[in-house]
């Protein structure tokens, strides 16, 4: 149930199920002996009950009766202000018809109806010093490309060990098909199955680029704003600074990169205008990710110059070799939406490669840059890149196989 409603307008997700399905199956190592155990984010980081906004409460439908007010087609405007008039207007409507439309199918089969658990529980907080230890990290002398003998390391040892993997100058990775609870660097992180990750930052992104290239790559980028200076939750990266990144050298021929922006428009012209240009990237659509409550309202007013209930997503093409005929990638479409309840956690975006995995095949090869946490099947890359990855997000208990196993060893040998 990952996809919950899918049509021409675009797709709702369920970002919890989209997360558990990777840990279906799971051993925890510890001194040496594993056993099987049930590894679930905790569902509380996703009851997202009531609109965060104290205006007016407006619900989706009060505020889809405002469509023609001047006044908040100006606030849109603000937030586009290359587009006409008339094309603002369209893709305000896209974004109200869409969602309701999504919305009431998901209703329609059980999902988003305002139903939750009863169950209190506290949202997991978990303070994240990766990037200080990344910071340490870049103390340590670089390893030469010729002494490099490979850039990708096993996670753990036959035995579980996973104390003296490299993490900041090797690609790490799980080749399992099973999820696996280790320590490292001495806190407990869950790790999901056929997932590589490199925890660095530009500094040290070298063994990345010299381990694959890939077909699909997702960059959530750490933006500048006032808030985030004034909260410092984490640390942001000028826009110009982006253009470091090696994108080329990380493509494969015909490669789908696509990129989280906030709703400041400098951004949003930056990414579309500088920085794709610089890599040679074309722009072919432009997404919306809408927030909704577990009821299905906006979590902020669509027309709030403060906040929006939606982030976009600028998808463009790598350039292709020749050899490589454009008739082999599936057209991808403008204006599409995708709604989720998000995180209550600051910066966690939902996965997308449900959604993608139809513009890239389902063998592609696919890299998240600036990723604050793993996916099953995928490449992640930052200086955070397991913080969503700790013990302390994840409700962990014994599988019942565990207590089968040992029941059928004492039958056996009673």
């Amino acid at each position: 149930m990952s996809v919950v409603f899918q049509s021409s307008s675009g797709w709702v997700l369920d970002s919890l199920s989209l997360i558990n399905r990777g840990y279906q199956q799971c051993i925890r190592w510890a001194d040496s002996d594993k056993s099987h155990v049930k590894c679930c984010f905790k569902w509380r980081c996703f009851q997202i009950l009531k609109s965060r906004y104290n205006l007016s409460g407006e619900s989706m439908n009060q505020t889809r009766q405002l469509v023609g007010k001047k006044k908040q087609m100006v606030a849109f405007r603000g937030f586009l202000p290359k587009y006409s008039q008339c094309a603002t207007k369209q893709i305000r409507s896209v974004i109200l018809e869409g969602t309701k439309l999504l919305v009431d199918s998901a209703r329609s089969l059980g999902y988003l109806t305002g139903e939750t658990d009863t169950v209190e529980e506290p949202l997991p907080s978990q303070e994240c010093s990766l990037a200080a230890l990344c910071e340490m990290a870049k103390e340590l002398p670089l390893v030469e490309d010729e002494e490099q003998k490979e850039c990708i390391q096993l996670l753990a040892t036959e035995d579980g060990c996973a104390a003296h993997v490299d993490l900041f100058s090797q690609v790490t990775e799980n080749k399992e098909d099973w999820a696996a609870v280790v320590t490292m660097m001495g806190e407990e992180y869950v790790i999901p199955p056929n997932t590589a990750f490199l925890l660095s930052d530009f500094t040290r992104i070298q063994p990345l680029v010299q381990c694959k290239k890939f077909d699909l790559i997702v960059i959530d980028p750490p933006w500048e704003n006032k808030s985030v200076k004034r909260s410092r939750r984490y640390s942001f990266l000028p826009s110009t600074q982006l253009k470091r990144l090696p994108v080329p050298q990380l493509s494969s021929s015909g490669c789908l990169l696509v990129t989280w922006v906030t709703n400041r428009p400098s951004h949003l012209r930056f990414v579309r205008d500088e920085l794709y240009p610089h890599w040679g990237v074309q722009v072919v659509a432009e997404w919306f990710w809408l927030k909704v409550t577990t009821s299905g309202q906006f979590v902020f007013p669509l027309d709030s110059q403060h906040k929006k209930p939606y982030e976009v997503l600028i998808l463009g093409r790598c350039p292709t070799n020749t050899s490589t005929r454009s008739s082999e990638r599936p057209e991808i479409e403008d204006k599409r939406l995708i709604v989720s309840v998000p995180s209550a956690l600051h910066s966690q975006k939902p996965s997308l490669s449900e959604v993608l995995k139809p513009y890239v095949g389902a063998e592609a090869k696919c890299l998240e840059l600036f990723a604050r946490s793993l996916q099953p099947g995928w490449t992640s890359w930052g200086n955070e890149v397991l913080k969503f990855q700790h013990v302390s997000y994840f409700n962990v208990t014994p599988d019942d196989r565990d207590e089968l196993l040992s029941l059928r060893h004492t039958s056996h040998h009673d």
